[in-house]
């Protein structure tokens, strides 16, 4: 497995070695032992998936300590734009996103820490994603920001009139308003 630094401190892109022949393709998506060799300490606890259309845009969510959570993120069908924001108070990179195209062409992950804000927009006419966490989801822990705050800048690359977007992302606080819990 490949793995490649972001420019975010803390931020990985993960790329599969693939296997494949006339019948198909074979690659570890998850690997202990790679994990154990970066000094990655994580403990998935959850799996988590989801399948949406074309537009949808998820996010930008978090979980606050002690309940905040890791993600390795994978596209099982698809392809996202997977957006990581810096919400860690101390970071230099505060405020500052990095993006990445995850489709299951391209069999990228990116791995997510805690102290980032994430989200995904939906790219191809279906999407399925699929995620593992390193806490179980706690619904009082729950925090983001908005996702279209200009001050974030962040291309969704979904045209504005066709972004689908849930009634409770809508209202998320702006990075200006946002007092970080990390």
């Amino acid at each position: 497995m490949r793995i490649e630094p972001c420019h975010i401190e803390g931020l990985f892109i993960l790329e599969p070695q693939v296997f494949g022949d006339a019948r198909g393709y074979f690659f570890e998506s998850y690997s202990q032992k790679v994990f154990q060799q970066q000094d990655w300490s994580y403990q998935w606890v959850q799996d988590n998936q989801s399948s949406s259309v074309h537009g949808v845009i998820r996010g930008l969510h978090f979980q606050a300590p002690p309940y905040a959570q890791a993600k390795l993120v994978r596209v099982l069908r698809g392809a996202i734009l997977d957006v990581a924001v810096d919400i860690r108070k101390e970071s230099p990179t505060y405020g500052k996103h990095v993006a990445v195209e995850l489709s299951s062409d391209n069999k990228l992950q990116l791995l997510i820490p805690a102290g980032f804000a994430h989200g995904f927009s939906v790219l191809s006419a279906e999407a399925e994603v699929m995620y593992k966490c390193d806490q179980g989801y706690h619904r009082e822990s729950e925090g983001g920001l908005l996702y279209n705050d200009p001050a974030l800048n962040i291309d969704w690359r979904v045209p504005v009139n066709a972004a689908i977007v849930s009634d409770k992302d809508r209202v998320l606080p702006r990075l200006a308003a946002f007092n970080s819990p990390f």
